[in-house]
């Protein structure tokens, strides 16, 4: 401190005057608040920077949504009973509390990409960029606002709503803003993101987020409201944007086709170790632990530390009907055995189709939709990760067009993703019965896309579900408590992180939470 103090006084002596001026001038080799937003380019990179937060939320997200239901459980590590291993447990077992860091961490993520979001829609109301550039920036950032509002909504419930650049410590504190409030303006982010930004011009896209991620985005918020009639002329819109489903289920998950016809949004990574590089880490914590990989992965990887979770339940691979092509495209079985750690050690890489155990191994089941050996480095994969896709939008479609009374109508989008997994035509129209054939296929469809814990919310079938699961899987998993899967009302909800309610007044807590 006494060497800053010195500089600044021989700079003050080397000038005719230290003046107030002079000392709160900027760098002119730097970019600061006052003179970085101004052009395109500037812009462009800020709104990168407002995706990046994806990626963060991304890592947490599957324990709050896939192993937050009857989808997928943890393997066991008895020796290790770490907070960070416990806390995660925790969320899958729906026991987890307000002091969970990684329910914490989804909420402050989403936080940061909604306020780096609020700063570029701000600052292009002032900026002279042509309109057209202004449109397609203010799209993606209300885009990407809006999904992120998505997140925390269903969630956590009503959250505070930050809707500008946040510029003072006051403007920092606001209390909880209702559902309805928080939705609305979800919507009206959607709607303004639908009428600026464009649909893909080409495939694969760039990955920046178009009028048919807005439009999907804002479809599932009608679903959600049971606005029925304002999903289908949403979804039918982009009928006609040029997306389409692959030929084969796998191929929607290749490196190969990032971006393609298929993809509506998804969060981009770019694997190697190249300055820049983003790697994608999931794939290694969806694996048994094992000190190497490399039967799987193609390269020697440790994850003890990190794998072992987001594991397929028996529950969903029983799910899959016969000849159902996706299970072998998302589930693959890693044989071998545990050693007295609970560590794995790979022996064989199995198909789960009609999977037998070879004499004195185990067969541990894996998602393989996003492995794809060999992986370029030890520090992650380039696989994005889907957040809408097509069969999505079509799922959703016959949902919407099936609440409507139109059931016969409903069964050209359901058909057209399954016959693409290799099934029969599904022909009852009776709406009950077709509505629960949807909500089946959209399980196997999106399994661990992280979809399935909101579809529970949605259909009204969280509760009894996730106690119907509790009761098989605790037999199968002697290692749960007896309060793992034993859910009510109040568990519906995660609770708001209890740092946010002891650092602001105005913050409710959550009924049922502490």
């Amino acid at each position: 401190m006494k060497k800053l103090y010195a500089v600044i006084a021989l700079l003050c002596a080397a000038t005719t005057s230290c003046t107030k001026d002079f000392i709160e001038r900027a760098p002119e080799d730097t970019y600061t608040d006052g003179v970085f937003y101004k052009t395109e380019q500037q812009f462009r990179s800020a709104v990168v920077a407002a995706y990046a937060p994806l990626r963060d939320v991304l890592v947490n997200d599957y324990f709050t949504s896939e192993m937050h239901s009857d989808n997928t459980i943890y393997q066991a590590i008895p020796g290790n009973r770490g907070t960070s291993i416990v806390e995660r447990e925790n969320i899958s077992d729906f026991t987890n509390t307000s002091t969970n860091a990684y329910v914490a961490a989804t909420w402050q993520h989403s936080y940061t990409g909604i306020s780096r979001c609020n700063i570029i829609i701000e600052r292009l109301k002032g900026s002279d960029l042509k309109d057209e550039v202004k449109a397609t920036l203010d799209g993606q950032a209300k885009f990407l606002r809006a999904l992120n509002y998505f997140k925390l909504v269903r969630l956590y419930g009503g959250v505070p709503l930050f809707i500008k650049e946040v510029t003072t410590a006051e403007d920092a504190f606001k209390a909880r803003s209702t559902e309805a409030e928080v939705y609305a303006q979800i919507i009206a982010d959607a709607q303004d993101a639908i009428a600026e930004l464009a649909p893909p011009s080409k495939f694969p896209q760039t990955g920046e987020a178009t009028k048919g991620s807005a439009t999907l985005l804002l479809a599932e918020v009608y679903a959600l409201q049971k606005k029925w009639a304002d999903a289908e002329k949403l979804l039918n819109s982009m009928l006609a944007m040029g997306y389409d489903l692959n030929a084969n289920y796998a191929d929607a998950f290749m490196p190969a086709n990032k971006n393609g016809k298929e993809s509506v949004f998804e969060i981009q990574f770019l694997g190697g170790t190249l300055t820049g590089a983003t790697p994608n880490v999931l794939p290694f914590h969806f694996l048994p632990r094992s000190k190497d990989t490399k039967l799987l992965t193609g390269i020697s990887i440790d994850n003890t530390g990190t794998g072992g979770w987001n594991t397929p339940s028996d529950d969903l691979i029983n799910d899959f009907e016969p000849g159902d092509k996706r299970l072998d495209a998302s589930i693959g079985i890693a044989e071998g055995t545990y050693d007295a750690s609970r560590y794995f050690s790979y022996s064989a890489a199995k198909s789960i189709i009609n999977y037998v155990p070879a004499t004195g191994k185990i067969g541990v089941p894996y998602i393989k939709k996003y492995l794809h050996a060999p992986l370029e480095s030890p520090t992650g994969s380039g696989d994005d990760f889907p957040i809408y896709r097509f069969s999505d939008a079509l799922l959703l479609l016959a949902e919407a067009l099936n609440e409507q009374g139109k059931s016969s109508d409903a069964l050209a989008p359901l058909n057209r993703v399954r016959r693409r997994a290799g099934l029969a035509d599904y022909t009852n129209t009776d709406a009950a019965q077709l509505r629960a054939a949807i909500f089946h296929e959209r399980r196997v469809e999106l399994a661990f896309e992280n979809h399935r814990w909101t579809d529970l919310l949605r259909s009204g079938k969280a509760i009894s579900v996730i106690n119907t699961f509790g009761v098989k899987i605790r037999e199968q998993l002697p290692y749960l408590s007896s309060d793992a899967y034993v859910i009510d009302q109040h568990h519906l909800l995660f609770p708001i992180p209890q740092n946010e309610v002891g650092l602001n007044p105005k913050i409710i807590q959550n009924p049922g939470y502490f």
